[in-house]
């Protein structure tokens, strides 16, 4: 069973087991991180947690307490949240990052009485689309070079939910 916690500075080795890996972050703007790049994401993701107020929320995610990724809720203004996951590749296909996810929107919608909640991702990354319609978000469009990353200007697809949709009610 997946579950979060929140992510500690003693997590940062095994973060950089996959943040150091190419497939890992193929489609993002960060890595193939340094150790140091990944320490300061760790140091930088834990100090969140006692910023007032507070709008990020970066946890690990485990599987019977061993950390195999980080998800993250990012509140945005006018109720809206952003989600984000990275899994390790040894682990991808296992439904690891949409069990993430979704907690990730349980929490946004009855925590933060969040109305929206997206999240975005490389066209090319399909397994990643897959994610987001697993939990309920609808496809809303495509947006036009919104990254640049290491083979040039990126698009990202944005997925979101709404709190009025169907589907949340299984969720609260």
């Amino acid at each position: 069973m997946t579950q979060l916690r929140p992510l500690t500075i003693a997590d940062w080795e095994v973060v950089h087991e996959w943040a150091r890996r190419e497939e890992a972050c193929r489609y993002q703007a960060w890595g193939p991180n340094t150790p140091q790049q990944t320490k300061s994401f760790v140091q930088a993701a834990v100090q969140a947690w006692a910023q007032r107020p507070q709008i990020r929320f970066v946890y690990a995610i485990t599987v019977d307490s061993q950390v195999v990724g980080n998800a993250e809720l990012r509140l945005h203004g006018n109720r809206q949240g952003e989600v984000s996951y990275a899994v390790h590749p040894n682990l991808w296909g296992r439904g690891l990052a949409a069990e993430a996810a979704h907690q990730l929107v349980v929490i946004g919608f009855t925590v933060h009485k969040l109305h929206r909640i997206f999240g975005t991702c490389d066209p090319r990354n399909v397994a990643s689309g897959r994610v987001l319609t697993k939990v309920g978000m609808k496809y809303e469009g495509r947006m036009r070079e919104t990254l640049l990353i290491r083979d040039g200007w990126r698009d990202s697809d944005l997925y979101a939910i709404l709190e009025t949709d169907s589907r949340v009610n299984a969720f609260t």
